[in-house]
């Protein structure tokens, strides 16, 4: 059986300008970002694969995450092209259930796949259209609410100004970061937010780095 390839990495191109923007208009950026040096956002550019990868990874740990999926694509998942919507049909659910895959992620994969052939999953349009406009057409697919719809912003599309504000790790992260660990409700994690404009996603990106080094991997 072949190992299933790594696709390329693509960083964004506005990653520096936001990094001095943020340094210079927030007294928080300006001690965290130097902390983690030439570390940057990485994409890895295929859109199926990373909404497969954020449901696989719901509700469980990141080392869960991982190990299920590798057991996933161990099931025929080829090593010269990136995951295939007509492979996940095709495998069926009890192959699935095989890879540590609940019934309720197994029918999420395959509606997510069935969206994907049937073509109502816009990805032509996608650089046309605005942070919500893609939300709202992500959303309909059975198991992305909106959370990993941004997520998908942030770490598939690399959008510069995303705020994920049902994130708990952003919203603890902005809590140890501004408020001395103070409870923080979600209108003051916005008000910090905002000052981040027009790089939220930037600056959200970092303020996780401060609770984990590691980035986290869609």
């Amino acid at each position: 059986m072949s190992t299933p390839a790594t696709s390329s990495l693509v960083t964004p191109d506005y990653w520096d300008e936001a990094c001095r923007h943020l340094m210079k208009r927030d007294r928080v950026m300006k001690k965290l970002i130097p902390r983690f040096g030439e570390a940057r956002l990485q994409s890895r550019g295929d859109a199926f694969t990373t909404l497969a990868r954020s449901i696989v990874g719901q509700q469980i740990s990141v080392k869960a995450a991982q190990s299920v999926w590798l057991r996933f694509l161990a099931l025929g998942a080829t090593a010269d092209a990136p995951l295939q919507p007509g492979w996940v049909i095709d495998l069926g659910v009890e192959a699935m259930r095989s890879a540590g895959l609940s019934a309720r992620k197994c029918d999420y994969l395959r509606d997510l796949a069935q969206h994907f052939i049937d073509g109502e999953v816009h990805e032509s349009h996608w650089s046309a259209m605005d942070d919500e406009a893609i939300i709202e057409e992500l959303v309909a697919i059975r198991g992305i609410g909106r959370w990993t719809a941004e997520m998908f912003l942030i770490f598939h599309l690399m959008r510069p100004n995303v705020l994920p504000l049902d994130d708990l790790g952003l919203i603890k992260g902005i809590s140890l970061n501004y408020f001395s660990g103070e409870p923080v409700s979600r209108a003051e994690a916005r008000e910090v937010g905002d000052a981040w404009a027009p790089f939220r996603s930037v600056a959200t990106w970092y303020v996780w780095r401060s609770l984990d080094p590691l980035p986290v991997d869609y």
